[in-house]
């Protein structure tokens, strides 16, 4: 009699220093559903999976596959036994090309030993269309965006054919349009016959396309229902323990002087010869949030690496508070009013191989209150960093001293937040400010925004998701092709138009590009 379950996770208890990632969890999944697993940040998701992909080994419980007791200790295991999985953080060699990256570990080869290149772009040439994965398999991973990275990493695990397919947080930097494309793409999966394990945040997103929902909070197994019938108010009060507000509530602002003045600025292109940024001009002011929305790729990375001094402009002038900053450093910007949120935690929000504390004052050491006379005050590092892990719920497993790199993705972004609100500076740029963030944090993290909004900071937001962007903001610049394409007001536009603005469909006069 062969078993209802392809996989079946039984009472797995995974350890690390300080903390209890898994505690006594079983999960199981049916042949060709689609299967969520729920949770708030540092809940054991990901650690979860990790055990089932043989990134890590648990201290106790079994795995089996088809009904048969199996032993995965390493991903190679897993690969053989069809199990495939796309990471929260990309596992990607940023030096090689998309192809290398998705053929590595994979390769044919020929009698010789040689690379069968032509036979595995052309594989992954038919995937991408079949697909709708677009992506450029000749351009370096380092100079791709950050959408296109998580289109290599789904591209990866369809080459290899894999039957159990673990999508970690895939969602994280696509655009509303990607994610509808994904949705489908999961459900021909299951079609097919292939079963899916799919870690989110977005309740949403489980709504539209699970059949059932496993939700873990502190570790712990909380439950499973069919995903008919409950509803997203219910899946995340088990998600948080506590009734969860979605709506983002908000005054009227009160704009005021301009703090960000942005005239003609040009960025050049790392991938092709046009310019990333094509000479566009608008201004943030005191208490209000303004948007740039648009589809990943079409220029706002460029346009922050610009404004924060990660890249050269080529042409055009940034102002900070009446102070012109078009060449400074990226300190000197910090040092003039600048906040940042990075895009990518990782490359560019946290040194990973420091400690939590030591990352919280990356921008303060040098303050007489961290520093006498070039020695750290470590007891005042440990007690800010404490404050702030307190008053962000910033989750680890050793507390301040706990490694960067060892923290869940959620977390990791809680961190970065903490450190720059805290910084209390004139201006904030927040790129994707809650990506990877549960409904509670979210909540909190759209609260702080709007708070410093009201306290008379001017914030520039970029976002990728719709409902962030109808919700938080109170101006939306829409980007395109390196343009600005129109100016909207969020309480006179409609996602559907604003979803033609950023295809293209749709744009303002010459005179709407600037404000």
């Amino acid at each position: 009699m062969t078993s209802e379950y392809v996989i079946e996770m039984n009472h797995i208890r995974k350890e690390f220093p300080g903390i209890v990632a898994n505690d006594d969890i079983t999960l199981q999944l049916k042949k060709g559903e689609i299967h969520a697993l729920l949770g708030e940040n540092g809940a054991g998701k990901s650690t979860l999976m990790s055990v089932l992909f043989g990134l890590y080994q648990p201290e106790a419980g079994t795995i089996k596959k088809d009904g048969k007791e199996v032993k995965i200790n390493n991903p190679n295991d897993a690969t053989a036994l069809g199990i495939g999985m796309v990471h929260q953080h990309f596992k990607l060699i940023e030096v090689f090309t998309v192809l290398d990256n998705i053929i590595l570990g994979a390769e044919t080869t020929g009698k010789m030993g040689f690379l069968k290149k032509k036979e595995a772009r052309e594989k992954v040439l038919a995937l991408s269309e079949k697909y709708g994965l677009k992506v450029d398999v000749d351009a370096k991973v380092e100079d791709i965006t950050v959408g296109m990275q998580q289109r290599v990493e789904i591209l990866k695990m369809l080459y290899r054919d894999n039957d159990i397919l673990i999508f970690d947080e895939p969602t994280a930097v696509l655009t509303p349009q990607e994610i509808d494309e994904l949705m489908e793409i999961m459900r021909g999966f299951a079609k097919e016959g292939k079963s899916i394990l799919f870690i989110t945040h977005k309740l949403n997103e489980i709504m539209a396309v699970s059949d059932r929902v496993t939700v873990l909070r502190k570790g712990k197994y909380i439950g499973t229902v069919n995903t008919k019938d409950t509803n997203k108010q219910e899946l995340s009060n088990m998600m948080v323990g506590r009734p969860v507000q979605l709506e983002i509530k908000k005054d009227e602002p009160n704009p005021k002087d301009v703090v960000l003045k942005v005239e003609g600025l040009t960025i050049p292109s790392k991938i092709h010869k046009n310019n990333a940024v094509k000479g566009i001009s608008f201004d943030v002011r005191q208490g209000e949030i303004v948007c740039i929305a648009g589809i990943d790729g079409n220029g706002q990375t460029e346009l922050v690496y610009g404004l924060t001094g990660l890249e050269k402009a080529d042409a055009g002038t940034v102002t900070l508070c009446g102070q012109d900053i078009s060449h400074a450093g990226i300190r000197k910007r910090s040092e003039a009013g600048m906040s940042h949120i990075p895009e990518d935690r990782h490359k560019h929000g946290l040194v990973l191989s420091y400690t939590l504390e030591q990352n919280m004052v990356l921008q303060k050491y040098k303050e007489p209150r961290f520093q006498n006379h070039g020695f750290i005050k470590f007891d005042e590092v440990r007690k800010y960093a404490e404050k702030l892990i307190e008053d962000y719920d910033v989750r680890s497993g050793q507390g301040p001293i706990t490694v960067a790199r060892s923290m869940s993705g959620g977390n990791q972004q809680k961190a970065i937040i903490a450190r720059e609100l805290d910084r209390d500076e004139p201006l904030i740029i927040a790129v994707q400010p809650t990506r990877g963030l549960d409904v509670g944090a979210i909540e909190h993290i759209h609260g702080q925004l709007v708070s410093e909004r009201d306290k008379g900071k001017a914030i520039l937001l970029v976002s990728l998701e719709l409902d962030e962007v109808m919700g938080l903001s109170d101006r939306i610049l829409v980007m395109y092709e390196g343009e600005i394409v129109g100016e909207l007001n969020p309480k006179e536009t409609n996602v559907e138009e604003l979803g033609l603005y950023m295809s293209g469909a749709k744009r303002q006069g010459k005179e709407a590009e600037s404000c």
